[in-house]
C-alpha cells in the first residue's frame, strides 16, 4: 500500500514566516518514505482566487486545503497533500497549494517570486489561477514569469551574461506543463465573431504585438516569457461562478446539487486533464523523481534560496545524484549481503557453489544499483559498490576456508582416533608394524576422500596432516625389525613420492579453484558492464526525450510566429531549434566519451581482481 494513503489531510511543506522560508521536517520525512514515482501539481495565483478548492477536488475531497472565507490570504508558504494517483498504479499524486501572490498584508514581492520559483522547480504541472478574464491586467500580474531567468539558472558554471541569455531558451526542456485556470468567467468565448476553444482563448491572450516601443516591449515581455519557458501545448479552463453569491462563503459545505452544473462540468474536465496528462516529475536529464527525491529537492532549493544564491538545475541534480547514489550503493550491497548470508549456513561449500551464488547476487546487486542510481557518469559509485562486494566476498571466502579446515581436521582426527589408540598400545611397534601402519593409514585416507562436502581445503588439509604424521611413519619404518635396509630405503622413497603426489593434488585443487573463480569473475565483469551500458543508454534516451519535447514545443511556437507575421522571432526560434538538435546529436557522443573510460578502467582492474592470490590477499592459506 502506498505511503501516500497515510496522509489524511494537507501538511505544510515550506513555511513562510516574516518573509523567511524553511522546510518542514515532518513533511520532508513523509516524502522520504515514498519510494514510488510522483506526479507533482502546483497551483499558483493571486491570493483569494480560489486555488485551494481546485486542489481539494484533485485530491478527491470536499475539504482539506483551507479555502478561507475572507479577504485574508489563508495559505502561508507551500502546503502539500500526497494521495494515491487515481489512474496510475504505483504512483503518488503530490498536490502543492502555494501562498497567494500579491497579498497586500505581506508587502514583499521578492518573497512572492521565490514561492513562484519553488512551484515551477518542484512541479511537473503548474496551474495558474486567476479571476475574471485573461486581459492585459491579468497577464501583467504574472510578472513573476519574467523574473524566472534571474531566479533560476541551468548551468553551475560561471558564464557571461550573453551566454546566460542564450541559455534561457532551454528552460522549456525542464519546466512544467502550464495550465491557466480562469475563475468566475462571465464572457462568451468568441473572438472576431467566431467561437473559440478555451485553449485558443489563452493563445489569443498570449499573442504578441508588433513594434519596438517600450509600451509594446512591456506588453510582450510576460507573454514572450510564458511562450519561451512553458512547453506547448498550454491548456486553459474557464470556470463560471460555482454558486450564488450568498453560498460562496460556505463552498466547502455545499453539496454538488448546490453547485452550478456548468461549473461542475468544467471541474470534471480540469481534473481529468490533470490526471491523464500530468507526467512524473523529472529533474534535468530526464530522471524520474520519487517522493524521497522530491523531499531532497525541496530542501536543496530552499537552502539555496536562504543562502542568498540562485537555485541551479545542474547543482541540484549533482547534489541529488550524490545522495541517491550513496543510497544506491548501500541498498545494492544489502541485496548482495542478504543473498550471500544464506550461503554461510551451508559452509563449507565447494568453489563452484560459492562462485555461482556470488555471480547471482552480484548481478542482482548491480541491477538494484542501476535501478536507484543516476548520473554516476564517472562510475565512482559503481566502483564503490564493486569494492564493497569484493571485500565482503573475500571475507566469505575466508570463512568458507576456515569452515572447510575445521571440518577436515575434525574428520581426520575422528578417523585417526583408532590408529592413535593403537599407536599408544604399541600395535605398530612390533615386527611388521610398518606394513600394518601403512594399511590402516591408507584405509583412513580412503574413508576421508569418500566423505562428501569437505569444502575447498580438502586436499590442502590432508596434505598438511600427512606431512605432520611423516616423522611418526618414519619412526615406525626404522624400528620395524622385519624390514631390511634396502626395504627401508625403498619405503622411504615411496613415502616421499606419496607426499609429492598429495602436494600435487593440493595444487591441482587450488588451480581448479582459481580457474573457476577466474571464469566467474569474467562473467560477473561482463554482466556489470552490460548493465552499465544499458543504464547509460536509458539515461541517454531520457535526455533525448527531454530535448524532443523542447524541439516539438519550439516548432509549434515557430509555426505560430510565422502565421502572425513575426519573421524575426521565427528566425530566432529556428536558431534555437537548430541548437537543440545539435545538442541532441552531440549528447550521444558525449555519453560515449563518458562510458568508454569507465569500461576501460574496469578492464584495467580486471586482471588484479581475477587473480585468485590477489583476491585472497591477507588470508592465511593452509
Amino acid at each position: 500500500m502506498s505511503k501516500a494513503r497515510l496522509m489524511p489531510s494537507p501538511i505544510c511543506l515550506v513555511e513562510n514566516v516574516n518573509g523567511s522560508l524553511s522546510t518542514c521536517k515532518d513533511a520532508i520525512q513523509f516524502l522520504c518514505r515514498i519510494h514510488e514515482p510522483v506526479v507533482v501539481v502546483s497551483v499558483v495565483g493571486l491570493y483569494r482566487t480560489g486555488k485551494s478548492y481546485l486542489m481539494n477536488r484533485l485530491a478527491g475531497q470536499q475539504s482539506g486545503f483551507d479555502l478561507g472565507n475572507t479577504i485574508e490570504s489563508k495559505t502561508k508558504g507551500i502546503w502539500m497533500w500526497c494521495v494515491p494517483h487515481p489512474y496510475k498504479e504505483g504512483h503518488t499524486l503530490v498536490l502543492l497549494d502555494t501562498e497567494g501572490l500579491g497579498d497586500v498584508a505581506k508587502g514583499d514581492s521578492k518573497n512572492d517570486s521565490w514561492i513562484f520559483c519553488l512551484a515551477v522547480l518542484l512541479s511537473s504541472t503548474l496551474v495558474y489561477n486567476s479571476r475574471g478574464t485573461i486581459d492585459n491586467t491579468a497577464v501583467e500580474k504574472l510578472h513573476y514569469v519574467a523574473e524566472l531567468a534571474e531566479n533560476i539558472k541551468i548551468r553551475s558554471t560561471e558564464v557571461a551574461d550573453e551566454e546566460e541569455e542564450e541559455e534561457d531558451f532551454k528552460f522549456v526542456q525542464f519546466f512544467p506543463s502550464f495550465t491557466w485556470v480562469v475563475r468566475d468567467f462571465t464572457l462568451e468565448l468568441v473572438i472576431e465573431g467566431n467561437r473559440v476553444t478555451e485553449d485558443e482563448y489563452l493563445e489569443f491572450a498570449l499573442q504578441l504585438k508588433k513594434g519596438m516601443s517600450k509600451k509594446v516591449s512591456d506588453y510582450n515581455l510576460p507573454r514572450q516569457c510564458i511562450r519561451n519557458y512553458f512547453p506547448s501545448p498550454r491548456k486553459c479552463f474557464v470556470f463560471p461562478s460555482p454558486a450564488s453569491p450568498e453560498n460562496m462563503t460556505r463552498l466547502e459545505s455545499l453539496q454538488e446539487r448546490d453547485l452550478v452544473p456548468d461549473f461542475l462540468e468544467v471541474t470534471g474536465r480540469f481534473c481529468d486533464h490533470i490526471f491523464h496528462n500530468s507526467v512524473v516529475k523529472t529533474v534535468k536529464g530526464g530522471h524520474g523523481v520519487t517522493g524521497k527525491l522530491l523531499g531532497h529537492l525541496v530542501k536543496i532549493y530552499v537552502d539555496t534560496i536562504n543562502s542568498g544564491k540562485v537555485p541551479c538545475l545542474d547543482n541540484a541534480v549533482v547534489t541529488l545524484a550524490n545522495l541517491e547514489n550513496q543510497t544506491a550503493v548501500q541498498e545494492a550491497l544489502k541485496t548482495y549481503q542478504t543473498g550471500m548470508e544464506k550461503m554461510k549456513n551451508k559452509f563449507p561449500v565447494n568453489v563452484e557453489d560459492i562462485t555461482s551464488e556470488h555471480q547471482k547476487f552480484s548481478s542482482l546487486a548491480t541491477s538494484e544499483f542501476m535501478k536507484l542510481s543516476f548520473k554516476d557518469e564517472k562510475g565512482e559509485y559503481l566502483k564503490k559498490l564493486k569494492e564493497a562486494i569484493d571485500e565482503y566476498y573475500v571475507g566469505l571466502l575466508q570463512e568458507n576456508e576456515m569452515a572447510s579446515e575445521k571440518k577436515c581436521r575434525d574428520l581426520l582426527k575422528n578417523l585417526f582416533s583408532d590408529m592413535n589408540k593403537w599407536l599408544q598400545e604399541g600395535k605398530y611397534s612390533q615386527s611388521g608394524g610398518y606394513e600394518l601402519y601403512c594399511r590402516d593409514r591408507d584405509t583412513v585416507v580412503e574413508q576421508y576422500r569418500r566423505e562428501p562436502n569437505k569444502g575447498v581445503l580438502a586436499e590442502a588439509v590432508l596434505n598438511e596432516f600427512l606431512n605432520e604424521r611423516g616423522p611418526e611413519a618414519n619412526s615406525i619404518l626404522y624400528t620395524d625389525t622385519k624390514l631390511t635396509e634396502n626395504d627401508r630405503m625403498f619405503q622411504e622413497e615411496k613415502e616421499k613420492n606419496a607426499l609429492l603426489e598429495q602436494k600435487y593434488k593440493e595444487q591441482e585443487e587450488k588451480r581448479m579453484e582459481s580457474e573457476r573463480m577466474l571464469q566467474a569473475e569474467k562473467e560477473r565483469q561482463q554482466d556489470q558492464m552490460r548493465q552499465m551500458q544499458e543504464k547509460f543508454n536509458k539515461e541517454l534516451e531520457q535526455q533525448k526525450q527531454e530535448m524532443d519535447r523542447a524541439i516539438e514545443s519550439k516548432l509549434k511556437e515557430r509555426e505560430e510566429m510565422l502565421k502572425k507575421g513575426f519573421s524575426e522571432k521565427a528566425d530566432l526560434l529556428n536558431e534555437e531549434i537548430a541548437n537543440l538538435k545539435k545538442e541532441k546529436e552531440s549528447s550521444g557522443g558525449l555519453m560515449k566519451e563518458v562510458v568508454t573510460p569507465i569500461l576501460g578502467t574496469l578492464a584495467e582492474i580486471l586482471p588484479a581482481i581475477l587473480n585468485y592470490k590477489v583476491l585472497m590477499k591477507g588470508l592465511k592459506r593452509i
